[in-house]
């Protein structure tokens, strides 16, 4: 029982370090795109100022010559623009990364059930568990009282046999002394089997009587430890409620 209570305990705290990674990495993922965003703005930015350069050196009276230094400031905006391109295109890959890892997280906490669902799961299990016994016993008791009443059956046909073969030969038996003796003499014969018969069937009884008791102490027992689960189970559900409170308050 503490083995199991154990393994509960350690699978919260493991929804937990998955819990805590997962905002780790969406803490993480929000300052990508706060960077992807400034990035983006800052390409704009230095987009709109050589579209304007471009603009100005297109009119006439603003053309210049190749070693103009306003031709030099245009180079270096040129090459701003593809630094931030590449800055830009490595932290679009960076971010697709990110986000590759955080659904990767999402999925393994998904798939991991809550504690709620398991104690669902254990609730349904139990049922399920007390009804295949419940059909055990019923279809072990039938089978019993099919088997008791053919029993019973084949004992009532030798009875019967029995009177009537008694009834056959009762009269021919009092026409002669050895008939009568004959007669007597059969009768103590199923007399001694019928004691016989009886015998065995208090035997038989006497151990079913026994397996009855066994029966009896082993549901006892049965009973005495559903109790003990039973109360380790509800002290656990209020230690996990209370874990949750605790957790709800030191998140806040």
């Amino acid at each position: 029982m503490s083995g199991d209570e154990d393994q509960k305990e350690r699978d919260v705290h493991d929804d937990d370090d998955d819990a805590n990674c997962s905002e780790d990495a969406i803490q993480e993922l929000v300052k990508r795109i706060q960077l992807l965003k400034a990035l983006q703005e800052e390409e704009s930015d230095l987009w709109s100022e050589h579209a304007g350069m471009q603009s100005e050196l297109s009119k006439p009276e603003n053309r210049i010559s190749p070693g103009n230094e306003s031709n030099c400031h245009i180079v270096d905006i040129d090459q701003s623009l593809i630094d931030s391109s590449n800055k830009l295109n490595s932290a679009k890959k960076e971010l697709a990364a990110k986000l590759r890892v955080i659904l990767s997280l999402k999925r393994q906490i998904d798939e991991v059930p809550a504690q709620t669902e398991l104690i669902q799961y254990e609730r349904r299990f139990s049922e399920l568990y007390a009804q295949i016994q419940e059909r055990h016993r019923q279809t072990r008791k039938q089978y019993a009282t099919y088997n008791a009443l053919m029993e019973i059956k084949e004992l009532m046909l030798k009875e019967i046999s029995l009177l009537n073969s008694i009834d056959s030969q009762f009269q021919d038996a009092m026409t002669s002394v050895a008939g009568r003796s004959k007669l007597v003499d059969s009768m103590d014969i199923i007399v001694k089997g019928t004691q016989q018969k009886l015998e065995k069937v208090q035997l038989n009884l006497l151990a079913e009587q026994k397996i009855c008791d066994n029966m009896k102490e082993k549901h006892a027992i049965a009973i005495a430890e559903q109790r003990q689960f039973s109360s380790l189970l509800k002290a656990f559900q209020e230690e996990c409620a209370r874990n949750e409170r605790l957790r709800r308050l030191t998140s806040m």
